[in-house]
C-alpha cells in the first residue's frame, strides 16, 4: 500500500519541483532591450487582464453547478463529497492554464533576446518554457486525483466530480481563449496584411498586441486547462475499470495503475528534456529527439511497471500498442502541416491562382488527413482490446472486461509522453509571440530571420500536439464509455430501440452544433476588430505612416468583451444537452448518445485541426519566399485561407476535443440518475 500511493505522490512532486527549476532557469535570462521591454510587459499585462475577468465568469458558473450537485448527490450523505471535488477539479484547471501562461509570457522576450547569440539559446528558454506547462500539468493533475482518491477512501467513483469540474472549467478557458485570439489574429491579418500591406505584427497595427495576447490566453492558458481535464479525467476513467478487476482479483494495482503509470511517464520526460540540445539547421530536430528519447524511456518504465505489479506480459503489450500509435499519429500530424510535405505544398501552390483555389485545396487537405488517425485509433482499439483479452483469458476472467481494461492500458503508454508532448505545444505560442516582439521592436533582420524559422516550428509543435490530444481522446473513448457503463449499471446499449437510436442521433448532432456556435463567436468578434483597425488606419493621422501609435487598448477591449460573450452559449450547450437526453430518453439512450458524439467529434475536430494548420504553414512557406513571397498575389491568396483555417484549428478544433470530454465525464457524474428518466 505504501509503495502505489508513495510513487504518485513522488511523481507529482518531482514534475512540479522541475517545473519550478524551468521557471526559474527562464526569468533568470535577460528580458531585452527598452523596446522589447515594453511589447513584453503590454502583453503580459493584457493577458492577465483578460484572465481575471474570464475565471470570474467560470467560477460564478462552477459555484452554481457545486450547489446543484451537492442538492442532487451530497445533501443526503451530510459530506460533499461531489461537489468539492467538482469545485477542486474546476480551481486546478485553471490555475494549470494560469501557470503556464505566467511563464510562456516570461520567456516570449527573452527568446527574441537570446537569438542574438545563435540559435541554441532561444530554443532552450521557448522549450524550457513551453514545459512548464507541460510538467506542471501532469504533476497537479497526479497529485489531485492522488490526493483526493485516498482521502475518499479509495473509491474512484466518489472522485468523478473532479473530472467533471476540470472539464468544465477546460471548455470555457479553451473556447473564450480561442475566440478572443482568433478574434485579433483575423483582424490583424486581414486588415493589416491584404488592406494596409504591412508586415505581420508591424507595431503601426492596433490589432498586433491582442494576437499575441491571444497566444497566450487561447494556446497557453486554455490548452493549459484543457490537458489537465483530459489527463484527470483519462485517470479516473481507467480507475473505475481497474475497480471492478479488483473487485474479481483483488489485486489493488489494477486500480491505482493509471496513477503509477503517470510517475512513470514524469520521470521519462524529466530524462528526456535533456536530450533537447545540440547544433541543429532545423530547430525540430532537437524537439523531436527529445520526444523520441522520452518515448523510449517511458517504454522500459512501462515494462518493469507492468513487470513488478500486474505481472502479465500481455497488458505491457497493450501498453506498448498506445506508445506506437502516439507516434504514428504524431508523424501522420506533421505529414498533413509541415512545409516539407505534399498537402502543405499543394495549398501553396494553390494560392497561385487566388483565395477560391487556396481554400478548395485546403478543405480537401483538412478532410483528406482523417482518414489516418481513424485507421490508427480503429487498430490501436483493436489491438489493445486482443490483448487485454489474453490477459483475462490467462487468469480465468470474463474478456470482454479484460479487453476493456487493455484499452485502458493502451491509453495510459499513450499518456505516458503527455509532458513533453504538453511541451512541445507550449513551445509554439512562445516562438510565436518572440517573432512578433522581434517584428515589433524593429529587432535586425538577421535576429527577425532566427526567430522566423523557430515560428515556422511552432506552429508544425502546435498542430502535432494537438493531433495527439485528439488520438488520445479517441482511444479513451472506450474506456469512458465503460465507465459510464459501470456507473449507470448499463449491461448493453441496443441501438436498434428508437429511442437509442435518436440518442445516437443527437449525439452525432451535437459536435457540429457546437463548431457552428464556436466558428460564428470568432467571426463575430473577427468582424467588430477588422472595423475597429479599419477605423484607427483611417482616423489616427500618420499611424500607417509611423508617426503615431495606434489605440492598443481598444482592440484588447474588443477580443476580451466579444470571447466573454460568445462563448456562453457553446459553453452552455454541452451541459445542457446530455442532461436532457438522459432525463427524458434513459441511461441507454445516454450511452448511445455519448457514442455517436465521439465519433463524430474525434472525426471532425481532426479535420478542424490538421486542415487548419496545414493552411497556416502554407502561407509560412511563402512568406519563406515560394511563388513570389511576401506581398505577392499568392501570398495574399495563402493570409485568406489562414484566416479560414484559424478559428478550426485555434477555437473550435480544440473545443471539440473538450467536449468529448465534458460529455463523457458530466455522464459519469449523473449517470445514477438517468435511471429515473420520463421514458425509463
Amino acid at each position: 500500500m505504501v509503495f502505489e500511493i508513495l510513487l504518485p505522490l513522488f511523481g507529482g512532486i518531482l514534475a512540479l519541483a522541475f517545473a519550478g527549476y524551468l521557471t526559474w532557469y527562464v526569468v533568470k535570462q535577460p528580458i531585452g532591450t527598452p523596446a522589447m521591454v515594453k511589447i513584453y510587459q503590454a502583453i503580459r499585462t493584457g493577458s492577465k487582464a483578460y484572465l481575471r475577468r474570464q475565471y470570474k465568469t467560470i467560477s460564478i458558473i462552477s459555484v452554481i453547478l457545486a450547489v446543484i450537485l451537492y442538492f442532487a448527490f451530497d445533501i443526503s450523505r451530510g459530506l460533499p463529497l461531489t461537489s468539492f471535488a467538482f469545485l477542486i477539479g474546476a480551481a486546478f484547471s485553471l490555475i494549470a492554464g494560469y501557470v503556464g501562461m505566467e511563464v510562456a509570457t516570461r520567456a516570449n522576450a527573452r527568446t527574441t533576446y537570446a537569438a542574438r547569440l545563435g540559435v541554441e539559446q532561444p530554443l532552450r528558454i521557448a522549450f524550457y518554457g513551453g514545459l512548464v506547462m507541460g510538467l506542471f500539468n501532469v504533476g497537479l493533475s497526479l497529485l489531485a486525483v492522488t490526493i483526493l482518491f485516498n482521502f475518499y477512501g479509495q473509491d474512484p467513483t466518489l472522485i468523478v466530480g473532479l473530472g467533471f469540474g476540470a472539464s468544465l472549467s477546460a471548455l470555457f478557458a479553451q473556447l473564450g481563449g480561442g475566440i478572443y485570439t482568433k478574434a485579433a489574429d483575423i483582424g490583424a491579418d486581414l486588415v493589416g496584411k491584404i488592406e494596409a500591406g504591412i508586415p505581420e505584427d508591424d507595431p503601426r497595427n492596433p490589432a498586433v498586441i491582442a494576437d499575441n495576447v491571444g497566444d497566450n490566453v487561447g494556446d497557453v492558458a486554455g490548452r493549459g486547462a484543457d490537458l489537465f481535464e483530459s489527463m484527470t479525467g483519462e485517470n479516473i476513467g481507467a480507475m473505475i475499470i481497474g475497480f471492478t478487476l479488483f473487485a474479481l482479483t483483488r489485486n489493488f494495482y489494477f486500480v491505482v495503475f493509471p496513477l503509477l503509470a503517470r510517475a512513470v511517464g514524469i520521470v521519462a520526460t524529466v530524462l528526456g528534456a535533456w536530450f533537447v540540445r545540440g547544433k541543429f539547421k532545423d530547430p525540430f530536430t532537437p524537439l523531436r529527439n527529445g520526444m523520441i528519447a522520452t518515448t523510449v524511456i517511458a517504454l522500459i518504465g512501462f515494462y518493469i511497471l507492468v513487470s513488478q505489479t500486474l505481472a502479465n506480459i500481455n497488458l505491457f503489450y497493450a501498453g506498448m500498442t498506445g506508445m506506437v500509435a502516439s507516434v504514428l499519429i504524431l508523424l501522420t500530424t506533421e505529414y498533413y502541416t509541415s512545409k516539407k510535405y505534399r498537402p502543405v505544398n499543394e495549398i501553396a501552390i494553390a494560392s497561385k491562382t487566388g483565395p477560391a483555389t487556396n481554400i478548395i485545396s485546403g478543405f480537401a487537405v483538412g478532410l483528406e488527413s482523417t482518414a489516418l488517425p481513424v485507421i490508427i485509433i480503429s487498430i490501436t482499439l483493436l489491438v489493445s482490446f486482443y490483448f487485454g483479452q489474453l490477459f483475462a483469458a490467462s487468469i480465468g476472467l470474463d474478456t470482454h472486461i479484460g479487453g476493456v481494461y487493455g484499452t485502458a492500458i493502451a491509453t495510459m503508454g499513450m499518456l505516458s509522453i503527455a509532458g513533453m508532448i504538453l511541451g512541445l505545444d507550449g513551445f509554439g505560442p512562445i516562438v510565436d509571440n518572440a517573432a512578433g516582439i522581434a517584428e515589433m521592436s524593429k529587432s535586425p533582420k538577421s535576429l527577425r530571420d532566427k526567430i522566423d524559422e523557430f515560428d515556422a516550428v511552432g506552429n508544425t509543435t502546435k498542430a502535432l500536439t494537438k493531433g495527439y490530444a485528439m488520438g488520445s481522446a479517441g482511444l479513451a473513448a472506450l474506456l469512458l464509455f465503460q465507465a459510464y457503463l459501470e456507473i449507470a449499471q448499463v449491461s448493453i446499449v441496443d441501438i436498434i430501440l428508437p429511442k437509442n437510436i435518436v440518442g445516437l442521433f443527437l449525439g452525432a448532432l451535437l459536435p457540429f452544433i457546437f463548431v457552428a456556435f464556436s466558428i460564428r463567436g470568432v467571426g463575430r468578434a473577427a468582424f467588430k476588430m477588422v472595423e475597429e483597425v479599419r477605423r484607427q488606419f483611417k482616423q489616427i493621422p500618420g499611424l500607417l505612416k509611423g508617426k503615431a501609435e495606434p489605440d492598443y487598448s481598444k482592440a484588447i477591449d474588443i477580443s476580451t468583451l466579444s470571447a466573454q460573450k460568445e462563448m456562453i452559449l457553446p459553453g452552455i450547450l454541452p451541459i445542457v444537452m446530455p442532461l436532457l437526453v438522459g432525463f427524458i430518453l434513459g441511461k441507454e439512450a445516454i450511452g448511445a448518445f455519448l457514442m455517436g458524439a465521439t465519433l463524430t467529434g474525434f472525426i471532425l475536430a481532426m479535420w478542424l485541426n490538421t486542415g487548419g494548420g496545414a493552411w497556416d504553414n502554407a502561407k509560412k512557406y511563402i512568406e519563406s519566399g515560394k511563388f513570389g513571397g511576401k506581398g505577392s498575389e499568392a501570398h495574399k491568396a495563402s493570409v485568406v485561407g489562414d484566416t479560414v483555417g484559424d478559428p478550426n484549428k485555434d477555437c473550435a478544433g480544440p473545443s471539440v476535443h473538450v467536449l468529448i470530454k465534458l460529455l463523457n465525464t458530466i455522464t459519469l457524474v449523473f449517470g445514477p440518475l438517468f435511471a429515473f428518466s420520463l421514458l425509463a
